[in-house]
């Protein structure tokens, strides 16, 4: 009987097979990986094939933790190119990468081709990074699960304090893998309590949501209250549009009045807000994935960056289709340090809602 491939060696032939079509990756190491994997087999991860951000992503703490506990990085995923800062997709080995769903559309960004990866099934998880959405929006937009880390819980090497390291995975349990290797010190939550008492706003009170992305979100909401997963509170949530706030961090200037304003505001109705709910619920973006001419008529950032000024996890895991076939997300946000409460929530949540398909 002929053996079966291993799981890297798979995970490489998916990628010659896909990537030529996707441009996913900017470099693949077969050889490295192949190398690495009988060792990495008497590891807790048993040899994992992953993919890191970017060109320096084999270098972060993230990926290092991975490799010490037994996980096999098998290539770098494309980011968006020097002179695009706005341009929300990468820019792979064989040119643009492309949404796996519609190849007319951008996967998101920056974590693009991390995204594009772990949705065609090439790996099992990706590295990412998320300092406005760069996680979130990618994995909205491809159809996968995506988890940005308490701002500080993980090393992060961006001086603004935007930034925090987070993963794509093809569910909430892969994302638990990954925190519970990369995390020292993680410990495994109770099993939450059903049903969740969550919070639901559709905008944050102040973003304009094309209607039909707010309608699949809703939609899904409403089956987690059916299926008796999510109790909802009569509550809102209203912020201030932290536009001009994230801006001004990202620029330098932690300190413009605005920004403290706005920051110091937001800050108190989100304490509040978790005061009595440990969940938030939200679109991830405010639109569909766009075209690749350009980021469209809407920051697709709209309702990410709140929490990267706030420093609270989030996360994104599919929530079902518009009627053009693009991906929505549904964004699950949680009190600061909650992290693996926040997995443990999206598990539930996962589970009430159908299966999520594979491109």
């Amino acid at each position: 009987m002929a053996r079966r491939p291993s799981a890297v060696a798979r995970a490489l032939e998916r990628i010659d097979r896909l990537d030529p079509a996707l441009n996913a990756f900017t470099e693949v190491w077969p050889r490295e990986a192949l190398a690495r994997e009988e060792a990495a087999r008497q590891l807790p991860l048993r040899g994992l094939p992953f993919a890191v951000k970017g060109p320096a992503g084999i270098r972060s703490y993230a990926a290092r933790r991975l490799i010490a506990a037994g996980g096999v990085p098998v290539g770098a995923t494309s980011v968006p190119g020097p002179g695009t800062v706005w341009q929300t997709w990468g820019q792979g080995a064989h040119g643009r990468t492309v949404n796996p769903w519609r190849a007319d559309r951008t996967p998101g960004g920056s974590s693009a081709g991390s995204a594009v990866a772990v949705a065609a099934g090439m790996v099992e998880l990706a590295t990412g990074s998320d300092g406005a959405g760069s996680v979130r929006i990618p994995a909205a937009w491809c159809g996968v699960f995506g988890l940005r880390t308490t701002n500080g819980l993980l090393p992060s090497p961006d001086r603004s304090g935007l930034a925090s390291a987070g993963v794509l995975a093809r569910s909430a349990a892969g994302a638990e893998r990954y925190l519970r290797h990369v995390l020292e010190g993680y410990e495994e939550p109770a099993a939450p309590s059903l049903p969740l008492p969550a919070v639901h706003s559709e905008d944050l009170g102040f973003a304009e949501v094309d209607p039909e992305v707010a309608g699949v979100v809703r939609a899904a909401v409403d089956r987690l209250v059916a299926s008796g997963t999510v109790r909802l509170l009569d509550a809102d949530c209203a912020l201030l549009d932290p536009v001009r706030a994230w801006q001004a961090v990202q620029g330098g200037s932690p300190e413009d009045p605005q920004a403290l304003l706005v920051r110091r505001a937001n800050d108190e109705r989100l304490d509040d807000l978790f005061a009595t709910a440990p969940l938030l619920l939200t679109p991830v973006t405010p639109n569909r994935p766009h075209g690749h001419e350009g980021p469209g008529d809407r920051y697709s950032t709209a309702l990410t960056w709140a929490f990267n000024l706030s420093g609270h996890p989030a996360a994104s895991l599919p929530a079902g289709f518009t009627r053009d076939g693009c991906p929505v997300g549904l964004h699950l946000v949680a009190p600061r340090g909650a992290d693996a409460s926040l997995l443990a929530m999206a598990r539930a949540v996962e589970s009430a809602l159908p299966t999520a398909r594979r491109p």
